[in-house]
């Protein structure tokens, strides 16, 4: 398996990284996370995952920061609630980007961070993520199709593990999923 990992944040990363790893998977990491705002906060997030992904040996993709470009993408949603229509579309903007990037460079199974979070809907990620992977391989005409990795990472104590990591690891831990809507 040649996976590419979306990933959201380095708390969110940890179990999950720690876990492919012990599985004898090396993930590379794809930072695509244009609904940060603002910039700062952004190079935070990005600098924490860096961190990490030097610490596992692992390659990082640092996807460009278009915040202008995702804020078309939710545009008229900006009310919706938490888990609501403007999540949905900020996974699938994310999670295209994400599968763009492993259909041209030779991945064939891409997954997300985002799964991990308790503050994320499940299936919300995971109907973005697979409908990001049929519009990418629809496009590409791919001949080895990407397929979406819908692991719940949530199980088998990865949780709790996740929660140590960040104990350990000191990572900035923040209580939000990024965006300017979400602070609120």
């Amino acid at each position: 398996m040649k996976l590419l990992l979306h990933t959201c944040c380095a708390p969110c990363s940890g179990a999950i990284v720690e876990t492919l790893l012990k599985e004898g998977v090396r993930p590379t990491i794809y930072y695509c996370n244009p609904n940060i705002y603002p910039y700062e906060e952004y190079l935070k997030r990005k600098d924490e995952c860096s961190r990490y992904a030097a610490e596992c040996g692992l390659d990082m993709v640092d996807a460009d920061y278009n915040h202008e470009t995702w804020l078309q993408c939710v545009h008229g949603l900006e009310d919706e609630p938490e888990r609501g229509l403007r999540c949905s579309a900020c996974f699938r903007h994310r999670l295209l980007s994400s599968a763009q990037y492993a259909l041209a460079h030779g991945f064939d199974t891409l997954a997300t961070t985002l799964a991990s979070s308790r503050w994320k809907d499940l299936s919300q990620v995971n109907a973005a993520g697979a409908w990001a992977v049929a519009q990418a391989n629809e496009a590409a005409a791919a001949v080895q199709a990407l397929v979406w990795w819908d692991r719940d990472w949530r199980k088998g104590g990865l949780q709790e593990r996740r929660n140590q990591i960040i104990r350990e690891k000191g990572f900035y831990n923040q209580l939000w999923c990024g965006c300017e809507f979400s602070i609120r």
